[in-house]
């Protein structure tokens, strides 16, 4: 098995949900990237979620947008995010996998891809744009090389698709809980539930919900339905705010935010 399973195998024993946070990978800067996957499982994040910049991104609102541009202006170039990637992950203390583009790893090779984030101590990857009729290819590479292929499925997701897209993920199915882009709200769908529900009978894959999730009360609604909750732009959005405070400041606050939402998990 690879280290995602044995994480919610784990957690599933011990009766914890797992809290996922996401950091776009070199902003500000690597090293600071690096701190902050530290200082998230420091605070008792379960795994994290990496973003490689993608100057085309998918369904990401303007707050992870935002952060990508920023990136990719400073020139982050995806081997020096594998070089971080490869210092922090052995050492981090939680699974960490890549959200990136299919055309990242398509242009790259895949099976290049694959090698050069296992190497790294990486353990999976999130692929929002890979076409259901192409993951096979892709889940096999994964799974050769003991990394975890998740796919997402939407609200909008027709169910024999959704079938689909179960059957050749593995680690977990990230489900999106809004049609639409990334980004805090401060409601959340009133039929997520009953989605999740149908999902979770047609699969023993464990299932985190991501996409607006940026409060303790949206973790104390989802989490028993949920077997992990990922947040992102909230967690971006303060990130961002190294370029004007000081960085140990910017830490306590990603930290801080992170712990209160762990505690809202029960």
């Amino acid at each position: 098995m690879s280290a995602i399973p044995d994480l919610f195998a784990k957690l599933r024993a011990e009766k914890r949900k797992a809290l996922m946070p996401f950091v776009t990978a070199g902003d500000p800067d690597l090293e600071f990237t690096a701190a902050v996957l530290q200082e998230v499982v420091a605070r008792g994040a379960s795994l994290c979620e990496v973003g490689i910049p993608y100057s085309d991104p998918i369904a990401d609102g303007p707050v992870i947008q935002a952060s990508y541009t920023r990136a990719l202006n400073a020139k982050i170039k995806l081997a020096a995010i594998l070089d971080m990637l490869g210092k922090t992950c052995p050492v981090l203390g939680a699974p960490a996998v890549t959200m990136v583009s299919y055309a990242i790893i398509y242009r790259h090779g895949i099976e290049r891809y694959c090698d050069d984030v296992a190497s790294r101590g990486v353990a999976g990857l999130i692929v929002p744009d890979l076409p259901v009729e192409e993951s096979p290819i892709l889940a096999k590479v994964c799974g050769e090389r003991g990394l975890s292929l998740i796919q997402l499925v939407t609200p909008t997701t027709p169910r024999d698709r959704a079938l689909r897209i179960c059957e050749t993920s593995t680690g977990f199915v990230y489900y999106v809980s809004v049609a639409g882009i990334t980004g805090e709200r401060t409601q959340l769908p009133a039929d997520l539930i009953d989605n999740v529900g149908w999902l979770r009978e047609q699969t023993p894959l464990p299932l985190c919900i991501g996409f607006g999730i940026s409060q303790p009360e949206h973790v104390k609604l989802l989490a028993p339905v949920a077997d992990g909750l990922i947040v992102g732009s909230a967690i971006v959005k303060r990130v961002a705010e190294a370029a004007e405070k000081p960085r140990d400041e910017v830490l306590k606050s990603v930290g801080d935010y992170v712990a209160q939402l762990i505690a809202a998990l029960g």
